[in-house]
């Protein structure tokens, strides 16, 4: 579906306008969620080579959001370059930080030990599942490439490429960086390694032995860009969505304004920055953690069932040029799989994705509900409606 929305846009057309306002509200909530999450955290890493006390942390985070957003209303073009030149210089530092641990390990130097990789199971496997949920929110990258389909050449093939390449890459890197700390550090020293409890610093601790002596400050220096990257990305994709929801007439319509100059949607990435500065200001970085990955694994969840929707409704304008694999189990079990990995982040989360579905709800039936008339997927396929004679069924400019 190459429009604006990506989540929310699949969702909706599958679901309904009800399921699609609170996966829309939902998957914006958990981008914002994780840029706010980006810009606090990476003040932990800004201490280890910068001289800034608590509140001047918290200002620089701020100063970035505001850096941001000036970028993303200068174009999407300017903003996909920046973050193209970004992030291959963090692969290539953090391909550098796995190489240099390595040596290390297999000369026996530094304190790397490939032996710490040993064990990971010992205390059982729920602890794996826990830690999973919670660090879900740095797999959310790997679908914001739909949130903008509307400005990419030929969506049909490149975002199927983007998703599956960059979870690929993904999964090789983290695996690579996650191994290089483990085997660099203490246990310990991860455990109680910040001043109230586990260390907010990973990446950069035990990385003195790396890089000639250097490894901190270097590795703290990438870790800023990422972060500061990542939040990037995020504002990135999480502002096309109140556009595209607008456009659907589920919010107000000052959403939908695009700037003459810069042709971005100016209004919903000023709404997207104001939202992320307040979240920098006044929420912790830990519950910013937890609230990203269960709003993502909660829309996540729901585009599983959006898929079975649309297999089921059998629509003749629904014709992707990428099928998902192994239907309908796979989707089956990442539905479940979503809502069980959000049962394990504790009662916060899970309240908070329910005030989520409240809201969203609350915003459909208090706004959107009057002003909009179409007919879902899902409605076609439990057979509400004829699909020869109600002019309402999804045609070819609701799915292309």
């Amino acid at each position: 579906m190459p429009e604006s929305g990506g989540d929310y846009l699949y969702i909706d057309r599958a679901l309904g306008p009800m399921i699609g306002t609170i996966a829309g509200i939902g998957a914006w909530f958990s981008l914002v969620f994780k840029s706010a999450f980006a810009l606090v955290g990476l003040g932990a890493y800004l201490l280890l080579f910068a001289p800034l006390g608590a509140g001047q942390i918290k200002i620089v985070g701020i100063a970035l959001a505001v850096l941001i957003v000036l970028l993303n209303i200068s174009g999407t073009e300017l903003t996909g370059q920046a973050q193209a030149v970004v992030v291959s210089i963090v692969v290539i530092g953090l391909a550098a930080y796995v190489g240099n641990t390595a040596l290390l390990a297999s000369g026996g130097t530094g304190g790397a030990e490939f032996a710490r990789l040993s064990g990971m199971f010992e205390a059982g496997s729920m602890g794996i599942v826990t830690a999973a949920a919670f660090v879900f929110v740095s797999y959310a990258g790997v679908t914001k490439v739909a949130s903008i389909a509307e400005e990419i050449k030929d969506p049909g093939k490149n975002i199927p490429r983007g998703i599956l390449g960059s979870l690929a890459i993904m999964s090789v890197v983290y695996i690579g960086v996650i191994g290089s700390i483990v085997v660099l550090n203490d246990p310990e020293n991860l455990l109680h390694g910040a001043a109230h409890g586990a260390s907010l610093t990973p990446m950069a601790d035990g990385a003195s032995a790396l890089f000639g002596g250097a490894g901190v400050v270097l590795i703290s220096i990438i870790a800023v860009v990422a972060l500061t990257s990542m939040a990037n990305a995020g504002v990135l994709a999480s502002s096309r969505f109140p556009l595209a929801m607008s456009r659907d007439d589920l919010l107000p319509p000052f959403l939908t304004a695009i700037d003459p100059r810069f042709m971005t949607p100016r209004n919903s990435i000023l709404v997207t920055g104001a939202a992320l500065i307040l979240l920098i200001a006044f929420v912790p970085v830990i519950s910013l953690a937890k609230m990203a990955s269960a709003f993502i694994m909660f829309v996540l969840s729901i585009i599983n069932l959006a898929l079975i929707a649309f297999r089921e409704a059998d629509i003749e304008d629904y014709d992707p040029d990428f099928r998902s694999p192994g239907y309908p189990f796979v989707q089956i079990a990442g539905t479940l799989a979503g809502f069980f990995m959000i049962a394990q982040l504790g009662t916060f989360p899970i309240l908070g994705a329910l005030g989520i579905t409240v809201g969203g709800a609350l915003i459909y039936f208090g706004y959107g509900r009057r002003r909009v008339d179409r007919t879902s997927a899902f409605a076609i396929a439990r057979g509400r409606v004829d699909r020869d004679g109600d002019e309402s069924v999804l045609s070819t400019t609701d799915i292309e």
